[in-house]
C-alpha cells in the first residue's frame, strides 16, 4: 500500500545508522531514506490488499531497512512510503496521527521478543486477555519498547513485573505493571528475584544498555522459562562520535560491543540461560505480524485496553525537523517518543 503520511516517528536505529554509515547495515543501497514509524492515509492499495481501502487513516512499521527489502520507497521519512499491509493497523477515530506513530516499530519489537518462536515464545494477546498464572520481567519498561512490552504481556494474560526510574514508576502501572523496581538501586536484582519467588517466570525481555546482564542473574535464579530476549545491545551507543559516517573513533567502541557480547555468551551458558537478539522486521515474515496488527491491535486500541505509549514529543512540522529530531533522541528522551508531523 501507498501512505500518505501525516506523522512520523524517530527510533535509535536511525541515527545509529547516519552516525556509523556502513558500519551496520552495510546492505543499505543508495540513495537512501531512513525511518521505521508512520501515520497517514491510505492513497493506493494493491490488488491483493482486502483489509484496507483508499482514505483509510492508518499506522504502519516501514520495512526498508531490513535486509529483505532494502528499498528507499519503504523508508518512513519522506511524504509517501510504500508500506506491507501485514505490518499495519487502523487508527481508532478519535486517535490522531502523532499519537498514533509512537508504536509501530517499538511495538513490533517487542512483540517479536515476546511471542516468536525463537524468543520467549508467549502466550498471544487477546481481548480480554486470559490470565496464564505466570510472570514476565521487562527490563526498563518505561522506553518505548517497555511501553509495548508491559502492555502487550498483560494482554497475553502475565503478570508483569519492570524497572523504570522513580519518576516513571507510576506511569509503567498505568501501563499494566503489577511491580516496578528501581533499576539503579544496588539491590534491584536481588529484590527482583525476591519478588519472583514462588512464581513461574516466562522469560525476561531485555531494553537498554546492561540489562542483559542483570536479566541473566534474575532468570537463573527463577523457576521457568530459562530465557532473555534482548532488544538492546549490552553498551550504550551515545558515546559514538559527532560527525556522521565512519571515523576511527569507533573502533574503540566496537572493541567495547565486542568483549561484552562475549562476557554475556559465557554468562548464558553458565547459568544455562537461553538468549537471542530482537530484529523487529522479522514479524513481516511470521503469524505474529497477522497476530499483532490485524486480530489484537485494531480491537484493542478501539476498546481502550490497549494505549498508543509512550507520550509523542512534537519536534516540529516538515521533514526538514528530521535530523532536529534525531539529535534529540540521540541525548535522550524519557517515557517520550521523539515525532514530526507532516
Amino acid at each position: 500500500m501507498v501512505v500518505k503520511n501525516h506523522a512520523v516517528a524517530i527510533n535509535p536505529v536511525d541515527w545509529y545508522r547516519q552516525r556509523v554509515g556502513n558500519f551496520i547495515f552495510s546492505w543499505v543501497k543508495y540513495p537512501f531514506i531512513l525511518g521505521g514509524d508512520v501515520a497517514g492515509e491510505i492513497v493506493e492499495v494493491g490488488k491483493r490488499v482486502q483489509r484496507f481501502k483508499v482514505g483509510d487513516r492508518v499506522l504502519a512499521q516501514a520495512l526498508g531497512m531490513d535486509r529483505n527489502c532494502n528499498r528507499a520507497a519503504e523508508g518512513a521519512f519522506q511524504q509517501y512510503t510504500v508500506v506491507r499491509a501485514n505490518l499495519a493497523a487502523p487508527i481508532p477515530d478519535n486517535m490522531s496521527y502523532e499519537r498514533a506513530v509512537v508504536l509501530p516499530l517499538t511495538l513490533a519489537t517487542a512483540a517479536c521478543g515476546l511471542f516468536q518462536k525463537d524468543h520467549l515464545a508467549l502466550e498471544y494477546p487477546s481481548v480480554p486477555p486470559k490470565p496464564t498464572g505466570k510472570s514476565v520481567l521487562i527490563w526498563g519498561g518505561s522506553t518505548s519498547v517497555g511501553s509495548n512490552g508491559i502492555q502487550l504481556a498483560v494482554s497475553a494474560g502475565y503478570d508483569v513485573i519492570t524497572t523504570a526510574s522513580p519518576r516513571n514508576f507510576d506511569y509503567v502501572r498505568k501501563l499494566g505493571a503489577s511491580q516496578v523496581f528501581d533499576y539503579n538501586s544496588p539491590a534491584v536484582v536481588q529484590d527482583i528475584i525476591k519478588a519472583l519467588k514462588g512464581q513461574t517466570i516466562a522469560g525476561a525481555l531485555a531494553i537498554g544498555a546492561g540489562s542483559t546482564d542483570a536479566c541473566l542473574d534474575i532468570v537463573h535464579n527463577c523457576e521457568g522459562n530459562k530465557f532473555v530476549s534482548m532488544a538492546s545491545a549490552p553498551i550504550g551507543f551515545e558515546a559514538m562520535p559527532d560527525r556522521p559516517g565512519f571515523s576511527f573513533k569507533i573502533f574503540p567502541l566496537v572493541l567495547q560491543l565486542l568483549r561484552a557480547n562475549a562476557s554475556l555468551r559465557r554468562k548464558s551458558r553458565r547459568r544455562h540461560v537461553q538468549t537471542n537478539f530482537i530484529d523487529g522486521g522479522t514479524i513481516a515474515n511470521n503469524e505474529v505480524s497477522r497476530v499483532i496488527y490485524e486480530q489484537f491491535l485494531p480491537r484493542a486500541l478501539a476498546e481502550g485496553q490497549y494505549i498508543a505509549a509512550p507520550d509523542p514529543y512534537v519536534v516540529g512540522r516538515g521533514l526538514e525537523y528530521i535530523q532536529e529530531g534525531l539529535d534529540l533522541q540521540r541525548k535522550g528522551v524519557s517515557a517520550k517518543k521523539v515525532v514530526i508531523t507532516l
